[in-house]
């Protein structure tokens, strides 16, 4: 797999990484043997970035990537982990802390949950609405200072809070949702990211399945949190899917698949941007990453911008409450 660098303080790592959340959580059930083989597929193919929050699964996630790097050179992989989102006994989402105290306190949970001695990329999940960016990554950059964190990332936040975060310690990069369907990152935040030298781990790249070539209608589960989502339910999903199929017939031509030729065009828009991709299985990662070899030439991708223009997708991302707390989704 080629490598990328994410940002000017931040590791390099395979183009393409591997985001684990699915493999406990949101996504419904999901096989204990076959996640870790997947973990192993995608550092064996070149992999290196692994992603994980300390909330997926409540510790769930964390401990299953552990069992699955056992064994393997500390060297060998880079661990990016969220922080901050809080749960109750029953797996309610009941706040969010992001408080100097919480951070260290939250560091010192992973850190034994994965095994290690050092997190490479870590990173609060959202901003808090009551505890300032600049105190937070204060807190942080403490940890760096001790050895037990490398880098500070930051996920879903406006470019204002990247420069504030950002006037404190370096930042390596920004995990944020970046896909054919959802780009509104290109008008300010992408910008603002590559001013200060800045990386972008793009979470989503195939709309949390929409498009990978697989989703239809008839899919569900009580468990999945993506019925909640307005771009899989109703009129939104019957256009949302007519823009797969275009897509479709594009990546036919190329003799790849849907999922491969989404990858590909987010890893077309900067050698800045490594794209997360959520296998929970090794025949997904497998289908995806083939991306990392598909070149795509001008002419690719002025036929998928006409497939899939930009804005073209109907529904949020989230759910009103959960858009309330995007930060990403103020402007400046």
């Amino acid at each position: 797999m080629q490598k990328r660098r994410l940002g000017a303080s931040a590791p390099e790592v395979g183009a393409i990484g591997l985001g684990c959340m699915g493999m406990s959580d949101f996504y419904g059930a999901a096989d204990r043997a076959e996640s870790i083989a997947t973990i192993h597929a995608a550092l064996d193919s070149g992999a290196t970035l692994i992603d994980t929050g300390d909330f997926y699964g409540a510790g769930h996630n964390e401990m299953l990537i552990a069992e699955a790097l056992k064994g393997r050179p500390r060297d060998d992989y880079v661990l990016s982990v969220k922080f901050g989102a809080l749960r109750d006994p029953a797996m309610a989402f009941i706040g969010y802390d992001a408080s100097p105290a919480a951070v260290k306190n939250f560091l010192t949970y992973s850190l034994r949950r994965l095994g290690v001695d050092h997190i490479d990329i870590y990173r609060p999940a959202r901003l808090d609405p009551v505890v300032p960016m600049e105190e937070t990554v204060g807190a942080i950059a403490d940890m760096v200072k001790a050895g037990y964190v490398r880098a500070i990332g930051l996920s879903e936040v406006s470019a204002h809070t990247i420069r504030r975060a950002a006037a404190v310690h370096p930042i390596s990069d920004l995990q944020i949702e970046y896909s054919l369907v959802v780009r509104m990152i290109e008008a300010e935040i992408l910008p603002a990211c590559r001013e200060l030298g800045i990386g972008i781990t793009a979470y989503g790249v195939l709309a949390r399945g929409l498009i990978s070539g697989h989703w239809t209608r008839e899919r569900s589960s009580g468990r999945d949190f993506r019925i909640f989502s307005s771009r899989f339910s109703g009129e939104a999903l019957d256009h949302n899917l007519a823009l797969v199929e275009a897509l479709r017939k594009l990546a036919h031509a190329r003799e790849v698949g849907v999922a491969a030729m989404a990858v590909a065009w987010v890893m077309a828009q900067g050698r800045d941007i490594v794209p997360l991709v959520g296998a929970r299985k090794r025949g997904q990662w497998a289908e995806s990453s083939a991306a990392d070899g598909l070149k795509l030439t001008d002419a690719d991708l002025a036929a998928i911008e006409a497939a899939v223009p930009k804005g073209a997708a109907k529904g949020e991302r989230y759910p009103a409450e959960a858009m309330a707390d995007l930060d990403s989704e103020k402007k400046g």
